[in-house]
């Protein structure tokens, strides 16, 4: 019999709980069936995509396909998170998708100048995520080609 393949881990950078539930409910509902690991913070997604931190010493932490950031969040916001990312020859293959509230022109620009892969305001309504998860999925795991780890 033929052993399927893994899917690729999404990194959910995301500082709310509420916005957090509603991804992930989104996602079953999508059928997005990827592994999630949730950064609740800059530093933590910063500490788990350079193995630093609590997550030094992990036996396996998964390199993300595919990051789905925030830009709102105390301490390092996601502009930051995005840069040094971008910077880092090990990390910057990897596509950033921006998933935040912001509508405004400067973050839109900013974020695209940064490296960003992807921006998408969040919407309003559960139906409006449901139909912006699926929209991802089938880009990002559908038609694109993802970099390898």
């Amino acid at each position: 019999m033929k052993q399927q393949p893994s899917l690729p881990t999404i990194l959910l950078v995301e500082d709310s709980v509420d916005d957090y539930d509603a991804a992930t409910r989104s996602f079953k509902v999508a059928h997005l069936d990827n592994p999630i690991h949730w950064c609740k913070s800059g530093k933590d997604a910063l500490d788990y995509l350079k193995h630093e931190g609590t997550y030094a010493h992990a036996p396996s932490v998964a390199r993300p396909a595919l990051v789905l950031l925030d830009l709102n969040m105390p301490g390092i916001d996601g502009k930051k998170v995005l840069a040094i990312v971008k910077q880092d020859p090990a990390l910057k293959k990897i596509p950033i998708v921006i998933l935040t509230t912001s509508s405004d022109e400067r973050d839109v620009t900013r974020c695209y100048e940064l490296g960003a892969s992807t921006y998408i305001q969040k919407p309003v309504d559960f139906d409006g995520l449901i139909g912006a998860v699926s929209r991802i999925k089938d880009y990002w795991f559908g038609i694109a080609l993802l970099p390898g780890a």
